[in-house]
C-alpha cells in the first residue's frame, strides 16, 4: 500500500512539474519614440538650449492637435511617431503662457518608413523607423531657426535622432 501512494505522488509531482509554462513577460519589446535635442543656434552646435515653456501637440485628424508634452522647459524630449502612418506633424510652440498673443508656434512633420520586427512571443512586434526626414511649416515669425536629422534610423531611444536650432 505504501508503494502505491509512494507511486502516486511521484506521478503528480511528475505531472506538475512537467505540465508549468514559461511566463509570457515581455522586458524589452517597445517601439523606440523619436528623441529630440535642442541647440543654441546664436552660439555654435553644440551647446544645448531649452526652449522657454515649450508645449508641443501632435496632430490627430485634420488640424485637431492633442497635447503631447504640456509645458516644459527641458532640452531634450522624447516623441511617439504614428505606426500606421508614414508621416507625423506636431506642433511646437514656445512662450506658452495663458496669454495666448505671446505663444509661437511651429509645425514640424516627421516622414518615414516603417518596418515590423518581432520581439518575442511575449512581446509581438515592434516598429521600428528608417529615411527618416522633416518638413518644417515656414511662416512670418518662426522660432526653430535649422533641424538637423542625426539619425535616419530609428530602432533605439539612447541617441539623438533630431536635433533643432533655435
Amino acid at each position: 500500500m505504501k508503494k502505491i501512494i509512494f507511486i502516486v505522488i511521484l506521478i503528480i509531482i511528475f505531472i506538475g512539474i512537467n505540465s508549468c509554462e514559461k511566463d509570457d513577460i515581455c522586458v524589452d519589446g517597445t517601439t523606440p519614440l523619436l528623441v529630440i535635442r535642442f541647440y543654441d543656434n546664436a552660439t555654435d552646435t553644440e551647446t544645448l538650449k531649452a526652449p522657454q515653456n515649450l508645449r508641443i501637440k501632435g496632430q490627430l485628424e485634420g488640424v485637431t492637435y492633442g497635447a503631447i508634452i504640456p509645458n516644459t522647459a527641458a532640452d531634450s524630449i522624447q516623441l511617439p511617431l504614428k505606426i500606421d502612418a508614414i508621416s507625423t506633424t506636431f506642433s511646437f510652440t514656445t512662450n506658452t503662457t495663458t496669454d495666448a498673443v505671446n505663444d509661437n508656434e511651429d509645425v514640424l512633420t516627421f516622414d518615414y518608413s516603417t518596418t515590423e520586427v518581432f520581439v518575442s512571443r511575449a512581446c509581438g512586434f515592434i516598429a521600428n523607423y528608417q529615411n527618416l526626414s522633416e518638413r518644417l511649416t515656414t511662416d512670418s515669425n518662426n522660432w526653430i531657426k535649422r533641424i538637423e536629422i542625426v539619425k535616419d534610423t530609428i530602432e533605439n531611444q539612447n541617441a539623438a535622432h533630431v536635433k533643432i536650432f533655435h
